[in-house]
């Protein structure tokens, strides 16, 4: 059941994006009397589609195979590398007719869209639900083999990343991989030492799902009224120190144990004031207690919908910030970020295992940043191509000719296809793993 919501929301999501990147390209193509022969969700391969329709000179369609979508603009050099077209004498409502500075609008059309449905999403988001963070202050981190590895330890708390005092504790993997950190401080058992960060690592740091998770004391917050353990005589405060005699210091800690004494009675060693004290706590099928343990400190910022404008334009800009700083580590093959290049299986594992409207809008946002941030990279094929070449026109006042253009099309296919190869077996090394 968990893989097929995951999946739904990895087919809905990408097929939004592409709609909203592709409908871009469409509408700017007409607002310019440009014609656009075809436009599809999904690839037509063969010319076989589960549903096509025609509206005026375009038609429309769901493609069978389900790996993107396509807007095929008449007199354009394009994925469908329409040669037969192209050798025909240029008419008026062709592309290629039409000037560069309106060809330049067609071609950021769908990174324009991308962003602007960025930028509201984080706006609906800021309104509805607000801005929530864990502060990172007082914050210990429970850390996987990776942060293990490169020196940090469970009940650390990351006091700064060189001089950089890290605010939001969801942040902190970002923050280490982007800010180019050569030094953490940490407080480890009243202490405050150094960890040096070995710099050939990111690529681990980007890959990892989750280098440092929250740790969670096991400190009492309440007791279900109706649960297994309403009757345990646990209270608000108590700090569970051991289970069956084995110390369990965070929540973490406990889910392993709990998993192996499930439906059966565990004797729990509890810190009330001054005094440790014994309890039977109850454990069900699942393995929990029906106990909640304290929250973090969690941040939150309310807005109205005229605060929460600037605010979602902030969070939007912040996200383009930072997928830039990603693919500026990807251009130093050193860092080893290569490795963190993922497909549609990674971006799966992204979403969470029920529906939730905050998260799935989040992760929307996101990955429609990413996506306009991706096809603005001057790669022949995506859009940025298309982009580099007309300015190259408008400011020199020459256009490349078409077969150069042809040219440049089939090496950035071929770069393109290389760069999917290395996501998918980056996804299927990390499965093997």
């Amino acid at each position: 059941m968990v893989i097929l919501i995951k999946t739904l929301q990895v087919i809905i999501a990408l097929s939004v994006l592409i709609l909203i990147h592709e409908l871009g390209h469409y509408l700017w193509a007409r607002a310019l009397n440009i014609r656009v022969e075809k436009f599809y969700l999904f690839f037509d391969l063969g010319g076989k589609a589960l549903a096509r329709w025609k509206w005026g000179d375009t038609e429309f369609g769901i493609g069978w195979l389900p790996f993107g979508g396509y807007c095929k603009i008449a007199g354009m050099i394009d994925e469908s590398m329409d040669l037969e077209q192209m050798k025909q004498e240029p008419r008026p409502w062709e592309f290629r007719s039409h000037p560069a500075w309106q060809r330049l609008l067609v071609m950021a059309g769908g990174v324009i869209n991308n962003f602007i449905f960025a930028i509201f999403a984080f706006i609906a988001i800021m309104a509805i639900w607000g801005e929530s963070y864990i502060d990172n202050h007082g914050s210990r981190i429970y850390v996987d083999e990776l942060a293990y590895d490169m020196g940090f330890r469970t009940g650390d708390e990351i006091l700064r990343f060189d001089d950089y005092v890290p605010e939001n504790f969801g942040m902190l993997q970002a923050d280490l991989a982007r800010r180019d950190v050569r030094k953490a401080t940490v407080l480890r058992d009243g202490d405050t030492l150094d960890i040096y960060i070995d710099r050939a690592r990111i690529g681990d740091v980007l890959s990892a799902p989750l280098m440092f998770d929250l740790a969670v004391p096991l400190v009492v917050d309440s007791v279900m009224a109706d649960g297994l353990n309403a009757a345990s005589g646990l209270r608000r405060g108590d700090r569970i120190v051991t289970l069956d005699g084995e110390e369990v210091a965070y929540v973490q800690d406990s889910r392993a144990l709990l998993a192996t004494r499930t439906s059966r009675e565990v004797a729990a060693a509890v810190v009330r004031g001054g005094d440790t004290l014994g309890f039977p706590v109850r454990v069900d099928s699942t393995g929990r207690m029906d106990v909640y343990m304290q929250t973090p400190n969690i941040r939150t910022r309310h807005y109205n919908l005229l605060e929460a404008i600037p605010a979602g334009w902030r969070e939007a800009g912040s996200s383009i910030g930072g997928y830039l700083d990603d693919l500026s580590l990807l251009a130093r093959p050193s860092t080893g970020a290569y490795k963190s290049v993922g497909s549609f299986i990674a971006i799966g594992q992204v979403f969470p295992e029920t529906w939730d409207w905050f998260h799935f809008l989040n992760i929307l946002a996101l990955l429609s940043i990413m996506l306009g941030v991706m096809n603005l990279l001057p790669i022949p094929g995506l859009d940025g191509g298309h982009i580099l070449f007309t300015l190259f026109e408008i400011l020199t006042g020459h256009k490349p000719g078409e077969k150069f253009l042809m040219v440049a099309q089939l090496i950035g296919m071929v770069l393109i296809f290389g760069l999917m190869f290395l996501a998918f077996g980056n996804d299927i090394a990390r499965i093997i793993h």
